[in-house]
């Protein structure tokens, strides 16, 4: 039997929450290994997906839609302070695709018991990181070993990686396992392309910017300040907050004045107790257009 449970309308989900508490800047062994025992038995495979907080609901976003807004943003990219995106197409495929590896899992989402909606990245067990995250680096670099190289980097960046200790449990040696074999993967695309250390290691940065600014407007976690962004010269620190109906970032990374974002997800407008009517209930979910205005302050 369903449970309908009311959901207040700018609620923070627990998505937003482990962004806000700063999880998602890097997966420390232990915090993975905390993580990982508050998954329940039989959920080793996971299907994560983004949730938006709506004012009838929460919007329930796929990571995929999700690229396509860090693509957005990193289209409008550049100026005279932030520089440009250089080799900008293959940097804006990984921007787009970086996430891809979880549409799979995304047709069968799962019910994470403690929201009653479905499962997010937050949420997701470590595990099912590294296998979806290994798999899609290789696949995408098949296709593009310009964009294959960036979205390794991405996935490795946010694991730290054990040490003499961390490795003697099961899970620091799946983390040690992993970064070693995007290694491999890296220093073989490296040699493939005509990319100085410098330029990949910018364009990472680029495309984690997009992810993590994408991330803050779609869960509302903001204010948000963003540091080690790659600028003409050196780093700088972006802002992003909300300003009324649109949304502020400073100083200016963009070219064109005003920028525009936007996506979609479908609607639901109640938590659920079973997996089987969640599934149902999204599948018939209207769907829902959310943009994001940006301006200068």
């Amino acid at each position: 039997m369903r449970e309908v449970r009311s959901i207040p309308g700018r609620r923070m989900s627990s998505y937003s929450s482990a962004f806000a508490s700063g999880l998602s800047a890097r997966f420390s062994p232990a915090v993975i290994w905390a993580d990982h025992r508050r998954t329940l038995p039989g959920s080793a495979i996971v299907a994560s997906v983004l949730l938006v907080p709506h004012a009838e609901g929460t919007v329930v976003v796929a990571q995929p839609a999700h690229g396509e807004t860090c693509a957005q943003l990193g289209r409008a990219w550049g100026n005279d302070l932030m520089g440009r995106v250089q080799p900008v197409d293959d940097v804006l495929l990984a921007a787009a695709r970086h996430d891809d590896g979880w549409t799979v899992w995304e047709r069968t989402p799962t019910l994470d018991a403690a929201t009653g909606l479905p499962h997010t990245f937050a949420t997701a067990p470590f595990t099912v990181h590294l296998a979806i995250h290994a798999r899609w680096s290789r696949e995408l670099a098949t296709e593009n070993a310009y964009a294959g190289l960036l979205v390794s980097l991405h996935h490795a960046s946010f694991f730290a990686r054990p040490g003499r200790i961390g490795r003697l449990r099961a899970g620091g040696r799946r983390i040690a396992a992993f970064l070693d074999e995007l290694d491999v993967l890296c220093r073989e695309l490296r040699l493939r392309l005509d990319a100085s250390d410098d330029e990949v290691e910018r364009n990472r940065r680029l495309v984690r910017t997009w992810d993590g600014i994408s991330h803050d407007l779609l869960v509302n976690v903001l204010p948000r300040v963003r540091s080690d962004v790659p600028a003409l010269e050196g780093a700088r620190e972006l802002t992003i907050a909300r300003d009324g109906d649109h949304f502020t970032v400073e100083p200016w990374p963009f070219g064109p004045g005003v920028v525009t974002v936007a996506t979609r997800g479908r609607l639901l407008r109640e938590t659920f107790s079973d997996e089987g009517e969640m599934r149902q209930a999204l599948d018939a979910a209207p769907w829902v257009e959310l943009s994001y205005e940006l301006r200068p302050t």
